[in-house]
């Protein structure tokens, strides 16, 4: 243990030689609130740049994957998921670009010090909730059939790095009490018409391999359509409990 956290010292000093940041205050905060080392928030802080861009691209190559085939360029262009649905429903629909979007233009607004505490939150929900709900469902539901394997892989790992990102924004993102409800009502509205009401030709949850494909439609009746719901509502309910828990750490600070 002590020699990781040493390792990680010096690759905080090994960045902080290169890219020159002023760094927000990390006070003393509990681990649930924090549960990060300091030289990893640092480190991460400091390639906010990059690691915005990064998530920009990930955006990009999550709409591509909504959307079916985006090499072929023979009509449709848009197929897969998006394709399927109406086009007042596609807000509802690519959950994890959004959220990469919203951790990328937070990241970029904290280094342009705008006033964008809703955005920060909604990062921080987003990044929470995909960041884990993708992994439980791609290791315990879908399983490794039926796509590539370094798909399968990246789902993963990139899902988890989310997670990871989620825990940066305490450091320069204030959680104000509009915010989070800002986030929990688009993030519970997600939940109501992902699993519960089925509006706008929905339901509208990311397509489950878990669940057969029947007639035409995928067949919503299985247990793993149950239990992607509990985990998504789950994960709604701890990202609140977080950011919550969190105010009450800045409003003590």
């Amino acid at each position: 243990m002590t020699d990781s956290h040493g390792l990680g010292r010096r690759l905080e000093r090994y960045v902080a030689r290169y890219v020159a940041v002023d760094l927000p205050r990390r006070g003393d905060v509990p681990r649930y609130v924090a549960p990060l080392p300091a030289w990893l928030e640092n480190v991460g802080l400091r390639l906010a740049w990059p690691i915005a861009i990064v998530n920009l691209v990930g955006t990009v190559f999550g709409f591509w994957y909504y959307a079916g085939r985006p090499l072929n360029l023979t009509p449709p262009l848009i197929e897969g998921q998006l394709g399927a649905a109406p086009l007042s429903a596609w807000p509802l629909i690519p959950d994890s670009p959004v959220a990469t979007l919203l951790i990328g233009l937070s990241l970029i607004a904290w280094r342009l010090d705008l006033n964008v505490d809703w955005l920060h939150v909604l990062a921080f929900f987003g990044c929470i909730k995909l960041g884990f709900w993708t992994p439980y469902v791609q290791l315990f539901l879908n399983g490794p059939e039926g796509i590539a394997t370094w798909l399968y892989v990246f789902l993963i790992t990139s899902h988890l790095a989310m997670g990871v990102e989620a825990f940066l924004i305490h450091r320069y993102g204030t959680f104000t009490l509009p915010a989070i409800g800002l986030a929990l009502g688009w993030y519970g509205l997600n939940d109501l018409v992902d699993y519960v009401w089925p509006v706008l030709e929905g339901p509208h949850h990311t397509w489950l391999r878990a669940e057969p494909y029947v007639n035409g439609a995928f067949d919503h009746g299985v247990a793993a359509h149950d239990l992607a719901a509990i985990a998504a509502v789950g994960l709604t309910v701890l990202a609140t409990v977080l950011a919550l828990l969190t105010r009450r750490v800045q409003l003590r600070e």
